[in-house]
């Protein structure tokens, strides 16, 4: 399966991370930064309305290369102006064409929180985010034991970075609370097929307490989907690829914003 592939390599890349810097310097550095406990990401989450986290991706397993031309800092800045309410930026290298140097750029360039979107297998990532100036940080269920996932968690919450705890099946939505996750976010792609049908957020809602933010990921593109699940109490949606393709960013998320009334 591709997601054990990306894992794999994942976990090679942070051993050679650890080989440049060790996990204790890492930390201790990590350490240092300011510890603010605002969690900006998951206050924007909580604001009136539908929130929208646009991501700047080069590529992707299922569709290859998305953006030729890849001006990130540009597309970030777009996305805040067009009102984005935080930017999920794609940092593994090989099956996405992502990079650090994209998230620390970015974070610097706009004033909106910034998901770090990668494949978090280890507590190193967790330190490296928080120095990349990242105000969240992804765990995919399904990558994580309970025991990780709980601890991950509780790391993240400790630097004062927000967690997006990835569920793609009941199960997971189950593990996702039993670890006490204030953010969950159901991915509607299968993860072995790669279909995917928004109806999986739609019907996994019904699982999570109104306390909880619920966030919808994967295979949104029109303003009829975002109306859908706007209308189901989704906190807010992940959109990446349908705003990636698109020339006129503000005029995409105004237009997918249209159905979101009551």
């Amino acid at each position: 399966m591709i997601l054990d592939q990306i894992a794999e390599s994942t976990r090679r890349r942070v051993e050679k991370q650890k080989l440049k810097k060790s996990l204790e310097q890492i930390k201790k550095e990590a350490l240092l930064k300011p510890m603010s406990t605002d969690f900006p990401f998951e206050q924007m989450l909580r604001k009136k309305g539908m929130s929208f986290i646009c991501e700047v991706k080069r590529a992707s397993p299922s569709k290859g290369i998305i953006a030729e031309q890849f001006p990130y800092l540009d597309i970030a800045r777009e996305y805040q102006e067009a009102g984005a309410s935080a930017i999920s930026v794609l940092t593994e290298p090989e099956f996405f064409k992502g990079s650090d140097r994209y998230l620390k750029e970015i974070a610097d360039a706009v004033s909106i929180p910034v998901l770090r979107k990668d494949f978090t297998v280890d507590a190193y990532q967790i330190y490296e985010t928080k120095l990349l100036g990242a105000s969240a940080i992804l765990l995919i269920c399904s990558l994580l034991e309970d025991r990780e996932l709980q601890l991950f968690q509780e790391t993240a919450h400790h630097l004062g970075l927000s967690a997006l705890v990835e569920a793609h099946d009941e199960k997971e939505v189950s593990r996702a609370l039993k670890a006490k996750a204030r953010i969950i976010g159901v991915n509607n792609r299968d993860l072995k097929t790669f279909t995917v049908d928004i109806r999986n957020s739609v019907t996994l809602r019904k699982m999570i307490p109104k306390e909880v933010l619920y966030v919808s990921e994967s295979g949104i593109t029109t303003p009829e989907d975002v109306g859908e699940l706007y209308r189901n109490k989704t906190s807010a949606v992940l959109i990446g690829e349908t705003l990636m393709r698109s020339p006129d960013k503000k005029k995409m998320l105004e237009a997918l914003g249209r159905d979101c009334h009551d």
